[in-house]
């Protein structure tokens, strides 16, 4: 969608040097090879995507097939920065990318998007062939010390290990985050785009398991459940809701649905407020209907514990310890429950609390929010307003979303446009 020209500059290639081998870096590689770039890559460690490898449990969560306008919403205020993008490069045109690879894509009933095999290192490897195969280099353990610039234009790198500087005509930034450091995010991007000028919002966990502070949470550890309904309470009022599955940890809570909604929770916590998670474990009962089906249920079920026969809608062990928390006998017989225990039970289905009193570090975050400020970078191109010939892709910048597939497509739709509007020509 975009034109381009050329790729040569005074009757040589452009030289693009690509920092950072993730699911942003490849495709930017890729791309920029195509579009007339000579292309080298430098990885820190000894395989690309590492990190790709973890995304969607091992599965690889690649998108989702919300409509744009939807899809913007899930990154917050930050999302309209990527209308662009995703006018340029998206949903079809990545499922379409991967089909030309050979990688079978599926969609399950929520729209997540993921390989047929259910593998991530499909992905990994078919990008990764990818890259290789359009003709970019990839130097192995390589880190970049510095960008190399002179009167705000990029001329190089410099090398951690060896000191040496190749010089370059663009330079793209995709470094990650700096969750899950052991994969090779840790950060480098942000230092290296501030040593040129640079600002970045401050950056903190997102997408990332929740401390809990009420004594149940340990007697619940490992318990999950499916397609549970939370709401974030603040003061009273919910700040967001959201639907999912969820497991409790012996610190606290984790799952998809808790990931969706702790970079709320996270800022929360950062200015002192403690929120609240209102959890519904039956969301597609209203009230008035659950009241019913508890009714009916007892009625049928007159002769035996209460405890036995809400297993279906919740582990026995969780009811059992929900029952006691409520204050009714979990071995009650259900021709013995009031009307006003029956009440107190569909509160309890309906608006089950946990108190939320902080987080895990950032090392073990999905994702990373907060990065280089989008007010520097010209988003119709992905290069900074500050250094030309410098671009960026990926999550070093401060774009993030809950979980659902967002994330990894705007990695792949940034790196595209970077990749493909690196090489254009000074007069284009």
């Amino acid at each position: 969608k975009v034109k381009l020209n050329g790729g040569k500059m005074a009757g040589k290639k452009i030289k693009v040097i690509i920092i950072g081998g993730g699911p942003a870096g490849l495709m930017a590689a890729g791309q920029a090879v195509q579009c007339g770039g000579d292309v080298t890559l430098l990885e820190k460690n000894e395989r690309p995507a590492r990190k790709l490898l973890l995304t969607g449990n091992g599965r690889c969560n690649l998108s989702n097939t919300a409509p744009i306008e939807e899809f913007i919403e899930h990154f917050g205020r930050n999302g309209k920065f990527l209308r662009h993008t995703f006018s340029q490069f998206f949903t079809n045109e990545l499922i379409e990318f991967f089909n030309k690879l050979d990688v079978k894509i599926i969609v399950d009933e929520r729209g997540r998007i993921y390989p047929r095999s259910n593998k991530a290192v499909d992905i990994a490897d078919a990008l990764l062939n990818w890259t290789l195969k359009c003709g970019a280099k990839i130097n192995y353990r390589s880190s970049a010390a510095k960008i190399v610039t002179d009167k705000n234009q990029v001329t190089g790198v410099r090398l951690s290990a060896s000191r040496t500087i190749i010089p370059a005509d663009v330079v793209i930034v995709a470094t990650g985050g700096a969750s899950y450091p052991s994969t090779g995010s840790t950060g480098d991007g942000y230092q290296l785009a501030k040593s040129v000028g640079h600002s970045f919002v401050p950056i903190r966990p997102a997408s990332v398991p929740l401390l809990i502070s009420d004594d149940i949470i340990p007697k619940l550890q490992g318990i999950s459940l499916d397609s549970v309904t939370i709401k974030v309470m603040i003061s009273g009022k919910s700040a967001l809701k959201a639907t999912g599955d969820m497991l409790f940890t012996h610190f606290g809570v984790s799952g998809p649905v808790v990931l969706s909604i702790s970079r709320v929770c996270v800022d929360h916590l950062n200015k002192g407020i403690r929120p609240i998670l209102s959890v519904d474990f039956m969301p597609d009962y209203d009230e008035e209907r659950l009241d019913k089906f508890l009714l009916e249920t007892l009625k049928i079920n007159a002769r035996k514990q209460v405890r036995y026969i809400y297993k279906n809608i919740i582990p026995e062990k969780m009811a059992a310890l929900l029952l006691s928390l409520l204050g009714i006998e979990p071995d009650k017989l259900c021709c013995q429950i009031s009307t006003i225990e029956r009440h107190i039970i569909k509160l309890g289905f309906k608006h089950f609390e946990l108190h939320v009193v902080g987080h895990r570090p950032l090392t073990e975050a999905m994702v990373t929010a907060g990065g280089i400020s989008l007010k520097e970078v010209d988003p119709q191109t992905m290069e900074s307003r500050i250094i030309k010939g410098l671009y960026f892709a990926g999550e070093v910048l401060d774009l993030d979303a809950d979980t659902g597939g967002y994330n990894l497509q705007a990695a792949f739709s940034t790196g595209w446009l970077a990749g493909s509007m690196c090489t254009r020509r000074p007069e284009d």
